[in-house]
């Protein structure tokens, strides 16, 4: 008598990035906008990290002024002016009109974190002269600042790598996914070209 046959197994989910940092999406190529937008995550993640340790060893060591004007750069112009240029101005959109929702949904939550993220930067910009002059209530407001952004950025990154991106994988067809490839083109992004881009990157590869 012959065995009854098995089931049919289900069919396979596409194939993920292997990067243990990455949320699980649908395949995607090099030049995929949400891969771009996923690997400036960990570029920001490197300079927060690099923040959070100067910030930490002093005191007993120098406030280091120096550096914190760079990641403040960095943060206010790749950050904010890259980045969250390329998803307010192109992401966002694009996932509201396949129906994502704005307000009250995840767009709007990541909208009011990107807006809490500036006041933020604002602080550490406002207090960063006196800071450097040593000024104990200016470093601790600094200081203040400072966590509270990456603690912040840190949680937004991972809704918006765990959730966000996921949703837009699956939700934006070929089409819009090439619009967004060419509206992310560094030439193209109004805030940051491509030599202030290099700049950037080698601040961040040489943490």
């Amino acid at each position: 008598m012959k065995r009854p046959k098995s089931p049919a197994a289900p069919p396979r989910p596409s194939p993920i990035p292997s990067s243990n940092s990455q949320p699980e999406v649908p395949a995607m190529s090099v030049n995929h906008p949400i891969l771009d937008l996923m690997n400036e995550h960990r570029l920001i993640e490197k300079v927060l990290q690099a923040l959070d340790a100067r910030l930490a060893s002093s005191p007993p060591a120098p406030f280091p002024a120096d550096f914190v004007e760079q990641a403040l750069d960095f943060l206010l112009h790749f950050a904010d002016g890259c980045h969250h240029y390329k998803e307010e101005e192109a992401l966002f959109p694009a996932l509201a009109e396949r129906g994502v929702p704005v307000e009250g949904g995840p767009i709007g939550m990541m909208l009011h974190e990107h807006t809490v993220g500036r006041e933020c930067l604002a602080g550490i910009r406002e207090n960063l002269p006196s800071a450097r002059t040593g000024n104990p209530d200016a470093i601790a407001r600094l200081r203040k600042f400072a966590t509270e952004y990456a603690s912040l950025l840190r949680n937004h990154i991972w809704k918006e790598d765990n959730i966000l991106f996921k949703m837009a994988g699956h939700a934006l067809d070929s089409a819009t996914l090439d619009r967004l490839t060419v509206t992310f083109n560094h030439e193209r992004n109004p805030r940051v070209n491509s030599q202030l881009r290099a700049r950037y990157l080698a601040f961040v590869s040489s943490l």
